[in-house]
């Protein structure tokens, strides 16, 4: 059933559902297509087609979405909201089916959540009897999808761009309470569509936790990037060149910036902010070094150590000139993945400190999957066009 905008009452919603093969679970499809269209809305700051100055995004299409319900299997359009992507409530708030539930309970057993609440929860849902060993189990169900999709094989599927950085979240470990990375490899394929190919729980990152992890991708199939985007962590950037000899790496150009903001004055900061912006907007690598080399003899005793971290790091936060073909704007900086890191973050929000490390990677990757079959289904990241020209003329 369509979402149409309307204001139907319950009596001409009855009598249109009635007619319907399973007049409840139509009644369900309406009720959950009704609340995904206010809950995009809400995201968005705007109704669909609005025009108003509060608005945050724009939508995407919709993409085909299977829910299984106690009431039978519906087939349900999910809107897509562009770049930053949207998972509807049914996966996020786990409600009303005995699937929902099962996700609830798998969610709600990451927090630490004792089996009573559990059965207290299913009760509430009309299921009875909820034990520990169903509870366990459905964990266990839970734990075998999470594996499956982070250790998937890889062999046979072409990653010419990776996006690599790390989420922190608040974790007991010993009893303390420490602050552990995850860190999230994202990749474009031949067609151009991207995807999560790594989840990897580090307990710090440093050139040895890198380079384990670039391994497993290794060995499960990944064949050598052309271009990886990444932060300028020391660890990271020795472990990529010496896990991936060949292939380029760009800094990102907007941690970059602040770097060298850093040096800089609180008031004089924006304006110097939109002079560096003019370096990497710049047609071609000559024209962005003579750009930088301007901005170096014009700020050399005003900033001597802004100027310095410039010159240091210019010749890495250029190398997407190279690739010409793709489109600058994704690959010249790792902003692509911090809008997944920052939704990630407001959803694993309501957690608070995870009871252990294994919870934490549960709950990250299954948010994770979604994004991914999500990403599946909508438009090309990067044209398949460019990325087969890049393939071709990049050595």
């Amino acid at each position: 059933m369509a979402y149409k905008k309307n204001t139907t009452n319950l009596t001409e919603l009855l009598l249109q559902c009635v007619t319907q093969p399973d007049p409840m679970l139509s009644m369900l499809e309406w009720l959950c297509t009704h609340l995904m269209e206010a809950e995009v809305d809400q995201q968005l700051g705007a109704e669909k087609s609005q025009r108003t100055d509060g608005r945050s995004g724009y939508r995407s299409g919709y993409r085909p979405r299977r829910l299984d319900t106690r009431m039978g299997t519906m087939y349900l359009m999910v809107p897509k909201i562009r770049q930053v992507g949207y998972i509807p409530f049914f996966v996020t708030e786990r409600k009303h089916s005995e699937a929902m539930l099962v996700q609830v309970v798998q969610e709600a057993f990451v927090q630490g959540v004792s089996t009573r609440k559990m059965e207290k929860l299913a009760h509430s849902l009309g299921i009875e009897n909820l034990s520990r060993s169903q509870v366990s189990e459905m964990t266990k169900g839970l734990n075998e999808q999470v594996e499956e999709f982070r250790n998937r094989s890889l062999a046979g599927t072409v990653y010419p761009v990776l996006w690599v950085d790390a989420l922190y979240e608040k974790v007991r470990v010993d009893g303390r309470i420490v602050s552990m990375a995850v860190l999230i490899v994202c990749g474009v394929d031949e067609n151009g569509h991207r995807d999560i190919i790594a989840v990897e729980p580090m307990t710090e990152e440093s050139r040895s936790s890198y380079g384990v992890l670039f391994q497993n991708l290794k060995d499960r199939g990944l064949s050598t990037p052309r271009l990886i985007i990444s932060d300028a962590h020391s660890g990271l950037v020795s472990a990529i060149r010496e896990s991936f000899p060949g292939a380029s790496w760009q800094r990102c150009k907007v941690h970059f910036m602040r770097n060298i903001l850093a040096y800089v004055p609180q008031k004089e900061k924006k304006a110097f902010a939109e002079t560096l912006k003019e370096i990497w907007l710049a047609p071609t690598a000559e024209f962005a070094r003579k750009r930088a080399y301007d901005v170096i003899d014009s700020y050399a005793k005003r900033f001597p150590k802004a100027v310095q971290c410039l010159e240091d790091g210019l010749e890495d936060s250029l190398a997407f000139y190279a690739f010409p073909m793709l489109d600058a704007r994704k690959i010249s900086s790792s902003n692509m993945i911090e809008r997944l890191n920052r939704e990630i973050r407001r959803r694993t929000s309501v957690v608070g400190i995870f009871p252990n490390e294994s919870s934490y990677v549960r709950l990250m990757t299954t948010y994770l999957m979604e994004y991914a079959e999500d990403w599946s289904v909508s438009r090309a990241y990067l044209s398949q066009e460019s990325i087969a020209a890049t393939l071709t003329t990049v050595a």
